[in-house]
């Protein structure tokens, strides 16, 4: 396995591997798919170390950058890259820029807390998120064909308006960016989140079929599928207790929290 001492690549069966920045404090998870004609990589990471030296070990195949959501630590090495695809929702932050969040502040986040070397080079007062062009937009229900190997888009919205997440069917993975992970709070208070967005998308994730295995993007590597069931749990409990009349404050249940 690939040695490096900024991402941690593992392995999660012959055709699947996260590339891990485990040496930032938002611990955040790109995933590498392989296909017998090409791959696809869900999100970039946060731009401190090149992805792109790591997926070039990993497969000489021809690359599709799929993007869960247009925020610094999912785009971070996508100018490495030429294929991008993002949902139209996101499309205009990734080309314009991420609005409502200073690149001061976005600097300091990326630069603090860090628990190992960063690469040579890697500047923070000089860190620019990525913009540019997608190469095309993704859509709610588009299939992605890797060759022998299906990805099925869902929109998500709520932790941003073109949150997507990826179903790998015949796997079971399900890809869920920032919708669902464990460990710190899903965020819903930004100016571009919706609660009660994210809530329905919640649900409709937890009423997937066929789900053995659940990949967020932060924290924890792969979560057990029971954990849908607790969502189902907590998207009852946030209904009954009306979401809209929510304040802002964590709200915990048993395997995650969101913050609105």
């Amino acid at each position: 396995m690939i040695s490096d001492p900024w991402f941690t690549v593992q392995q999660m069966d012959e055709a699947t591997f996260a590339i891990s920045e485990y040496g930032h404090w938002e611990k955040v998870h790109s995933f590498l798919l392989l296909g017998e004609e090409k791959a696809a990589l869900i999100d970039t990471g946060l731009g401190i170390g090149n992805i792109k030296e790591i997926t070039d070990q990993l497969t000489r195949l021809p690359i599709e950058v799929l993007t869960t959501h247009v925020h610094t630590d999912h785009i971070g090495g996508h100018g490495l890259f030429s294929s991008i695809y993002v949902h139209e929702a996101d499309k205009d932050w990734l080309v314009h820029g991420i609005q409502g969040l200073s690149i001061e502040q976005i600097r300091r986040d990326i630069g603090r807390d860090l628990t190992r070397p960063v690469p040579e080079g890697f500047d923070p007062d000089a860190y620019k998120p990525f913009q540019g062009e997608p190469a095309g937009l993704l859509s709610d229900g588009d299939l992605i064909s890797l060759g022998g190997r299906t990805l099925k888009v869902y929109h998500t919205p709520g932790h941003s308006p073109g949150h997507v997440c990826f179903v790998d069917k015949d796997r079971g993975y399900l890809f869920t960016g920032d919708l669902l992970y464990d460990e710190t709070p899903v965020y819903a208070f930004y100016p571009s989140t919706s609660p009660a967005d994210l809530v329905n998308s919640l649900e409709r994730m937890a009423a997937l079929d066929g789900i053995n295995k659940v990949y967020g993007s932060h924290n924890t590597l792969g979560l057990e599928a029971e954990i849908l069931e607790e969502v189902k749990l907590a998207v009852k409990f946030l209904r009954e207790h009306e979401l809209d009349h929510f304040g802002t404050g964590i709200h915990t249940f048993n395997g995650f929290s969101v913050q609105f």
